[in-house]
């Protein structure tokens, strides 16, 4: 006699599964994320097909010799979007599979849309999958965005065996799905976007990217703290994740690579918002160090690594007396931690007193800085509000901050030094042990430092 269905409770978060439900998750320490859920025993199926039921077959693999695997370097297709494609490290890789979230509204779905349209523009035949909007709803986004693909099919559909049908029937050579949260499979008996739809969906659709050689975009939402929904597998499954950065009352965006399997991680590309969609920015430093005020305190210009691109920032500090006996610290686009941390060491070894004032940060532009070589540029501009000096606009610095005040090397201190000189700079400042080979550098003015008081002295 087959055995009934169960109910069991499923974490969304991390996927653990309960008989009961749970107020706080045991393994990942969420609280009321337990959701019921029907489970029950997989029916075996006759032949390698999808788990899913979606139709394709399986090719049979045999084990193949290293030496016997051709390159594939040569194979990308480029997606006729140069921002975009640095991010995924040089084209799109066939037969990948790649998950794109970021908040709502930022711009995801208009850049899959402009993706699709220079693919078909290029004769490849794009399948776009939407389980959120009408077709008549992308239509209208499409003539805003002045889209003309005439080899770009629309299918509003959250199925996931009437998709593959579709998939099987067209053979498309993209496909891509908005979003992954929306589809589901009719053989698991929970809802749309739960943790086991979501394994479902993505792990068939990464079947039909690695066994026909498809790439495939998925869009996917975020949770209140940035992060992708769904369980963490999700980003396990894919070969590449994407978010989406930037302010939404900022016209710039900013799409970086947290994982990639085909390219270099932490990679940025750098688009403007317009009115007739996301335009590549060629020169990202143009671009956040265009307002930068002339011949104000406590702004100082930094050069930071991003992914294998320069660039260089405005990192902005205001120092303020308080009413209160403690200072407040606040950082935007900087991590607070590391903040109150800089301001300790200013206190202990250079003889500041910032206890008893207000310490604000900002990285201009809204670009988040985690890299340890822009904690000199932070000391600096604390420095220069605290003693109302400004530093002088032509200058630039970098290097990691110790805590006895030591500045330590930073990686790829050449590639910033000369995008400092490309852009007009007279002067830069960094670790002494990274100016070795650097001092020939044409209207550019080397000084290597080994503690934060001699390059404070330098500043000022």
């Amino acid at each position: 006699m087959a055995k009934a269905s169960a109910t069991i409770y499923v974490c969304q978060k991390c996927g653990n599964q309960s008989r009961k439900w749970l107020g706080k998750c045991p393994d990942c320490g969420e609280w009321n994320s337990f959701v019921e859920e029907r489970a029950r025993v997989a029916a075996k199926k006759e032949g390698a097909r999808g788990a899913g039921g979606g139709g394709f077959r399986l090719r049979e693999v045999e084990p193949v010799a290293y030496s016997a695997i051709e390159s594939q370097d040569d194979t990308r297709v480029a997606s006729g979007i140069e921002e975009f494609d640095r991010v995924l490290g040089g084209g799109i890789v066939p037969g990948s599979l790649i998950l794109i979230g970021g908040d709502p509204g930022i711009g995801k779905s208009t850049l899959l849309l402009q993706v699709a349209d220079k693919l078909s523009a290029g004769g490849s035949t794009v399948l776009y999958i939407s389980g959120e909007e009408s077709e008549r709803q992308i239509k209208l986004r499409g003539e805003r965005l002045s889209v003309e693909a005439e080899n770009l099919y629309l299918l509003p559909e959250t199925n996931l065996e009437n998709i593959f049908h579709e998939i099987e029937r067209m053979t498309p050579g993209t496909v891509i799905v908005d979003s992954i949260q929306t589809v589901f499979s009719g053989n698991i008996e929970s809802a749309p976007g739960s943790v086991s739809q979501v394994r479902e969906v993505a792990g068939q659709f990464l079947l039909l990217a690695k066994n026909r050689g498809i790439p495939v975009f998925l869009i996917g939402h975020v949770t209140k703290e940035g992060s992708i929904a769904g369980p963490k597998a999700l980003e396990h499954i894919v070969d590449t994740v994407l978010y989406f950065e930037g302010e939404r009352h900022h016209n710039h965006r900013i799409v970086r690579a947290t994982k990639n399997r085909f390219g270099a991680a932490n990679e940025v590309g750098v688009f403007e918002m317009t009115g007739t969609g996301l335009v590549a920015v060629a020169n990202p430093s143009e671009v956040f160090l265009a307002e930068r005020p002339k011949g104000a305190s406590g702004s100082i210009v930094t050069a930071c690594m991003e992914g294998t691109r320069p660039v260089l920032l405005e990192i902005q500090a205001l120092v303020s007396g308080s009413k209160y006996g403690t200072g407040r610290r606040m950082a935007q686009g900087f991590d607070v931690n590391r903040l109150a941390l800089l301001i300790a060491m200013m206190e202990k070894r250079l003889g500041f007193h910032l206890m008893g004032d207000d310490v604000f940060v900002n990285i201009a532009g809204g670009l988040e800085v985690d890299e340890p070589a822009a904690d000199l540029g932070v000391v600096a501009a604390i420095a220069s509000s605290f003693k109302n000096l400004p530093i002088d606009s032509h200058t630039a610095v970098f290097g990691e901050v110790g805590l006895t005040g030591e500045v330590r090397g930073a990686l790829q201190a050449q590639t910033r030094a000369r995008e400092a000189q490309s852009l007009g700079f007279k002067k830069i400042i960094m670790p002494a042990s990274n100016t070795t080979g650097l001092e020939r550098l044409l209207g550019l003015r080397v000084v290597g430092v080994r503690s934060v008081e001699e390059a404070l002295d330098e500043l000022f």
